[in-house]
């Protein structure tokens, strides 16, 4: 014969008082869906398989303009490596907007702040993994700070593609940290 289901709230025990300053601050997880930051888009990307392997289509473009992207216009395409445990700190663009993809055998933490003033997400933070299994590409248009931290324990690799081609001239560079 089963117990009864006992209520777990009424067992709920107190274990240690918190100091005034961790008081402050401590907050209880949420696990409520990760708040959306306007014109960020996660796009899933088919991955079809067969025994000789896999392929993942990544984009259709129909001239130059990304397929479902609202216009994005590739400039250049990307390839970084990231080591185990390396966070790259965030960074912003005024002009460029990135499209990044992180193979599935990799994993990475994409943290994105959105920095426009004029936008209904304003101060917003969105966390995201890519890679782990998963076939996305991510949107991240100009005036969102991103930065990212391989959680993988092999080095992890980006692909990711911009609207505009990199440039180190003080007056066209658009790299802001």
């Amino acid at each position: 014969m089963a117990s009864p289901r006992r209520n777990q709230a009424s067992e709920f025990k107190q274990v240690s008082k918190l100091n005034p300053k961790a008081e402050d601050i401590f907050s209880l997880q949420s696990y409520a869906a990760a708040p959306k930051i306007d014109g960020v888009q996660i796009s899933e990307l088919p991955r079809f398989n067969d025994d000789g392997g896999s392929i993942t289509e990544l984009g259709r473009f129909a001239n130059g303009a990304l397929e479902g992207s609202g216009g994005f216009q590739i400039a250049q395409i990307n390839y970084s490596d990231m080591e185990p445990n390396v966070i790259k700190a965030f960074h912003l663009h005024r002009r460029q907007t990135d499209v990044w993809y992180v193979p599935p055998r990799d994993r990475l933490l994409l943290v994105l702040h959105d920095c426009r003033e004029d936008s209904p997400t304003a101060g917003k933070t969105m966390r995201v993994i890519l890679g782990d299994g998963n076939q996305r590409l991510v949107l991240i248009p100009p005036g969102v700070a991103h930065g990212a931290r391989n959680i993988g324990t092999q080095t992890g690799q980006i692909i990711y593609l911009v609207d505009v081609q990199f440039s180190t001239d003080k007056e066209t560079c658009d790299e802001g940290r």
